[in-house]
């Protein structure tokens, strides 16, 4: 389980593809690493991935064809960087949401308006998704527990203070980019239990 508050990024420094997989390894800081085992779970802009190699600050970890498909993993090149979370303990605080880490889809970064004191980011998703996203709702973007702002047609945007600006990706994301998305997995159940219980009463 994840908490979705970001503790740092972390440098791409090698991906080695392989038959139906690839390996990247992770240039991950010591305060990162602390107590990391192989087998261990830490997010990669929120998607949950399981470490199978550690030699001193490179952390190795093997992605199958899904999770590249399906996630903006598949997008990497050595030398870009990921937000980066620990997976929870039990006793920590959950400043966010609770989180999976497992990825629902991406979303399109539509537009970026920048203020002087923040940063509203437009994200635009299939509008058949569009139900699980309600203003002031929780939302998983990039690993990020974030607050929805507004929501019209299939898009939604989020408000971004500078704290979230420089300890994640948000700050230098720009249009076009793909961003992961996780689904608040409360607002998925009352949403779906609705619908079939509509659709039964029809």
């Amino acid at each position: 389980m994840f908490t979705g508050i970001v503790q740092g990024t972390a440098q791409v420094i090698s991906i080695v593809q392989k038959e139906q997989f690839q390996s990247h390894t992770l240039s991950l800081p010591e305060e990162l690493r602390q107590g990391l085992a192989i087998g261990a779970s830490v997010a990669h802009n929120g998607c949950c991935l399981t470490v199978t190699k550690i030699q001193h600050d490179q952390i190795t970890f093997d992605l199958m064809q899904a999770t590249l498909k399906l996630t903006n993993l598949g997008d990497l090149n050595a030398g870009d960087y990921v937000n980066v979370e620990r997976a929870a303990r039990f006793g920590d605080e959950i400043g966010g949401h609770s989180m999976s880490g497992h990825i629902s889809l991406t979303a399109e970064v539509d537009d970026v308006i920048n203020t002087p004191n923040n940063r509203t980011i437009w994200f635009k998703i299939e509008a058949e998704a569009m139900k699980y996203v309600l203003e002031k709702g929780y939302i998983g973007l990039d690993g990020c527990s974030l607050t929805i702002g507004e929501v019209e047609d299939n898009r939604f945007n989020v408000h971004l203070i500078p704290e979230t600006l420089t300890r994640t990706l948000f700050g230098e994301r720009k249009v076009g980019d793909r961003i992961n998305v996780e689904f608040d997995p409360q607002t998925q159940a009352i949403v779906n239990t609705v619908e079939r219980v509509l659709a039964k009463q029809s």
